[in-house]
């Protein structure tokens, strides 16, 4: 993954710096937030440093930033990042993860953080299928999952160990590049 900045009408998704710490733990600390997709509440800048520095750089993890007054990166709102696909090995695809502060939740920001890392894997990263997975309770994830144009591909029963040592469902969605290209078309056509 190389050090590319996208932008979106209201947003900048740049990679993540170990300077991010700080606005990274402001979210994350969250009970709201990490719980749903499986991951603890950070407990302090430190933990959430080592996150930046042992998880989202290496694998190109963005920041996601809301564009300030000027049209410049602002205040860190999320994270997004494409990942290893765990179920198509011998597919040119990547997994979608995500996350988002409470305080930003509600205003459709993820959704169009992930509108533009679909574009971004399907045409810059020639993918052939993207996959999102979240759980049953994540009603969030499943709902940007939905709004951009993901199929419902089933449950995996006890798919993932969450931070609290109990095993958790998964729901899995899919996206076609050719899915991609025919719901671009029709949303033009609107």
């Amino acid at each position: 993954m190389d050090n590319k900045t996208l932008a979106t009408e209201r947003l900048f998704l740049t990679p993540f710096k170990v300077q991010d710490a700080e606005e990274l733990f402001d979210y994350a600390k969250d009970p709201d937030v990490g719980p749903h997709a499986g991951w603890k509440p950070h407990e302090s800048v430190e933990e959430s440093k080592m996150i930046i520095e042992g998880l989202f750089i290496p694998t190109g993890a963005f920041s996601i930033r809301l564009k300030d007054e000027e049209g410049n990166p602002g205040k860190l709102l999320g994270s997004i990042s494409l990942e290893r696909d765990r179920f198509r090995p011998d597919a040119r695809s990547k997994e979608i993860g995500y996350s988002l502060g409470r305080k930003a939740w509600g205003k459709g920001y993820m959704t169009e953080a992930a509108r533009e890392i679909i574009r971004y894997a399907f045409e810059d990263l020639d993918m052939e299928i993207l996959t999102i997975c979240t759980s049953p309770v994540n009603k969030r994830s499943q709902r940007v999952a939905e709004k951009n144009h993901f199929k419902y591909e089933g449950r995996i029963r006890k798919a993932y160990r969450i931070y609290t040592g109990q095993l958790r469902d998964s729901l899995v969605f899919s996206l076609t590049k050719e899915e991609w290209e025919t719901a671009k078309t029709e949303e033009g056509k609107a």
